[in-house]
């Protein structure tokens, strides 16, 4: 990792604030095979002490002044190449993290099985393989579920909320990334931190991830969960995750990890031109649905499969 610089997250004041624009969908739905599970429940309550919602989580990766350059890189060249550095520090310091829960039954071979499993159920994107095999979810669990962290199962975290099953985290990110911009991600946001174990993914297959969490306790649970690998691209926010973040808007794929009736409007409003929304939606019977913006008053609608989630909620707690 690079030496410590300026602390995440940004204030949100100091970031533009771009216009929103109004959401119409289509329906054209499209079916393929169910392969999540039900959820677990549970309310293994994890206390912490409330916060400001805006703290630090890691440090900012300080780049070194470059070199002088007889012919300078393009200056799109350069960002591109900034940016496969940072995701390429982020999987060197998830692999480098003090496995202080290590046991046979989380080894790096189970978690191998997993990824291998997954990639049987249908997930075919190699960069979204390699990210979750990259990190340890069983430090995102309780200590007493550790045996189960590499099951594809979803599992309790507290305050009935779960962690998502590993295939549906997969599936939900490889259909994200799979856009017209070829799998390009420089800004994602995520509805529904929970344990931060999805945020991790997603940090090393997006340039930039924003994260938001209702619940305080699972806020403060993620920070303490994420700043042990000092991934320098997540931003956590404490707040309501309907609203979505408007002021760092547009993002290029929104992820939400957990089911309302519709897809708020407020969502469809701040993805970019070609950016894709994925969620689950309905009560009893779920499905999970694709949201792709076509132009600035067009979005097509697609239904992939059924589902499982916690309900999506508004307002904090």
């Amino acid at each position: 990792m690079n030496k410590p610089g300026k602390r995440f997250p940004l204030s949100l004041a100091e970031l533009d604030d771009r216009g929103s624009r109004s959401a119409h969908t289509d329906e054209n739905r499209t079916r393929t095979p169910q392969t999540a599970t039900r959820n677990a429940a549970g309310n293994h309550g994890q206390g912490s002490a409330a916060r400001a919602p805006r703290e630090s989580l890691a440090p900012a990766v300080t780049p070194a002044p470059e070199a002088r350059r007889t012919n300078p890189v393009p200056e799109t060249r350069r960002t591109s190449l900034v940016s496969e550095t940072r995701r390429t520090s982020n999987m060197a310091a998830v692999a480098a993290l003090p496995q202080e829960r290590q046991s046979p039954m989380v080894s790096d071979a189970v978690r191998r099985a997993m990824v291998e499993r997954v990639a049987q159920q249908g997930v075919r994107d190699q960069k979204v393989l390699a990210a979750l095999e990259a990190v340890p979810r069983h430090l995102f669990i309780e200590p007493a579920l550790a045996s189960q962290a590499y099951i594809d199962a979803s599992l309790p975290i507290g305050h009935h909320q779960t962690i998502s099953q590993p295939y549906i985290v997969a599936r939900m990110i490889e259909v994200m990334r799979d856009n017209a911009n070829g799998g390009k991600l420089d800004r994602v946001l995520e509805i529904g931190t929970g344990c931060g174990y999805q945020a991790a993914v997603l940090s090393l297959v997006a340039t930039e991830v924003y994260s938001i969490e209702r619940i305080r306790p699972l806020h403060e649970l993620a920070k303490t969960n994420l700043r042990p690998l000092r991934i320098a691209n997540i931003r956590l926010q404490y707040g309501d995750g309907m609203l979505g973040l408007p002021q760092v808007a547009p993002f290029d794929g929104i992820i939400l990890a957990a089911a309302g009736m519709e897809v708020p409007a407020q969502l469809l409003e701040q993805l970019s031109i070609g950016g894709r929304l994925v969620a689950p939606v309905g009560g009893r019977h779920q499905v999970l649905q694709l949201i792709e913006r076509k132009s600035r008053f067009d979005w097509s609608t697609a239904t992939l499969e059924d589902c499982h989630f916690v309900p999506l909620r508004p307002g904090t707690a």
